[in-house]
């Protein structure tokens, strides 16, 4: 006897688990079988007691006889075919038929003592598994029966045989305890159970809504958010051109031999410190970083959002980039240099790649801003004429000369050396 125990013992624990936090689809299933569970009762309970008043009445209880026959006849029936939806019909029918049939073959309202209460059962089931479009029909169904009893109670109650005072008392009680007991402890799981469904959606929802800012926060440090907006929005291939905008590249000088010798985590967290800052200083100047390759880092002005003062903002950064590269050098030991280039001029911006996107710049202008930083000086900022043109009023500036530059030929160039003072 222990060994069939104890081999039905997990059954048991997974039913009780099902029970206390079914999964959405098991929901349903559990509430018919709570209103089954307690129609039977209560048809237990009057095949005793048609059966106690003897005579006639004890022929009466053959109705809930029938009732639980059918009832688990076809629950067995249904489960055996996996046809939970004609189930779920039987079942509420007989909810619905059977209290009515019994007050009327009883005798009525009076000496049934409304037993046909139990009937609400079958619309609110019906509600709670059917959902509130397919319940209509039967709680309509519920009101014709009840305008039916109505109707013709007193010829129900003209064939109704003598039942003690005090035994109608006993079934009222019943009826009325025992249907408002089952329809609020059946709401009360139901509830429960909404609200348990409701918090794992609302877990689920926060930590979707968690994930989409992760991504959000990552696709916006490669890219700037204009541009992340617009591809949120599916906006199909991203191409525009901007007459006027200034681009920076600045490269770390001799980085490889600093390098030398350093530990990875060392070299990178060096490499960290150091776009970390920049990162903070393009913020700043609200300036858009594009890339950064190796040791060298590209910063654009005046894309995707143009400004009237796009060089002024790039020569700002540049001078401050400088300041902030002489504090890490002191702050790691290290003796850090940069050639900075800057040139200004039209663009064409565009997002490339289907699975790792990239927001990048295309043009002799970007072309150009590159030369000027590849043929510059060790802590300078050299620069464009087109760019001097822009800054020369407000900036000083070292003439520099022209120099020879792979593919353009002779260059004239000049070093920012800072601002105007005013």
């Amino acid at each position: 006897m222990s060994s069939v125990m104890q081999s039905y013992r997990p059954w048991l624990a997974r039913l009780v688990q099902d029970l206390k936090s079914p999964p959405p689809t098991l929901i349903s299933r559990v509430i018919l079988g709570l209103l089954v569970l307690s129609e039977s009762m209560i048809s237990i309970f009057w095949i005793f007691a048609l059966s106690d008043l003897g005579g006639a009445y004890a022929f009466m209880a053959i109705f809930p006889y029938a009732y639980i026959l059918i009832t688990y006849v076809s629950l067995l029936v249904f489960y055996h075919y996996k046809r939970f939806e004609y189930s779920t019909f039987t079942q509420l029918a007989m909810l619905l038929v059977m209290p009515f049939l019994m007050q009327w073959i009883i005798g009525g309202f009076e000496a049934s003592s409304g037993v046909a209460i139990w009937a609400i059962l079958s619309p609110v089931g019906a509600l709670l598994i059917l959902g509130t479009r397919q319940s209509t029909p039967w709680f309509l169904l519920f009101f014709v029966l009840v305008v039916i009893s109505w109707a013709m109670n007193d010829l129900f109650a003209g064939f109704a045989l003598p039942i003690p005072k005090h035994t109608k008392q006993v079934f009222f009680l019943v009826n009325v305890c025992g249907a408002a007991s089952i329809l609020y402890f059946v709401m009360r799981y139901f509830e429960a159970q909404k609200s348990r469904v409701m918090r794992a959606l609302d877990e689920s929802n926060h930590e979707l809504v968690v994930e989409q800012q992760k991504s959000e926060r990552l696709l916006l440090n490669v890219m700037p958010k204009s541009i992340a907006d617009r591809l949120k929005n599916n906006e199909g291939r991203i191409a525009d051109s901007y007459d006027d905008v200034t681009i920076m590249f600045a490269d770390l000088v001799d980085f490889t031999h600093i390098s030398a010798g350093m530990p990875p985590a060392e070299l990178v967290e060096l490499l960290n410190m150091v776009f970390s800052r920049f990162d903070r200083l393009a913020d700043k100047y609200g300036l858009e970083k594009i890339k950064t390759i190796g040791d060298a880092y590209m910063v654009v002005s005046g894309a995707p959002n143009a400004r009237a003062d796009h060089a002024e903002a790039m020569a700002d950064m540049a001078l401050e980039m400088l300041e902030a590269l002489d504090e890490l050098s002191a702050t790691s030991g290290k003796t850090l240099k940069m050639r900075i280039g800057i040139n200004s001029g039209p663009v064409i911006a565009g997002v490339i790649g289907n699975s790792k996107f990239s927001y990048d710049l295309w043009g002799d202008t970007v072309n150009m801003a590159s030369r000027m930083e590849h043929y510059g000086i060790a802590n300078g900022i050299q620069v464009s004429d087109s760019t001097y043109q822009l800054l020369q009023h407000s900036y000083a500036f070292d003439h520099r000369g022209a120099i020879e530059i792979k593919g353009k030929g002779l260059v004239d160039t000049y070093l920012l050396t800072g601002r105007i003072s005013r």
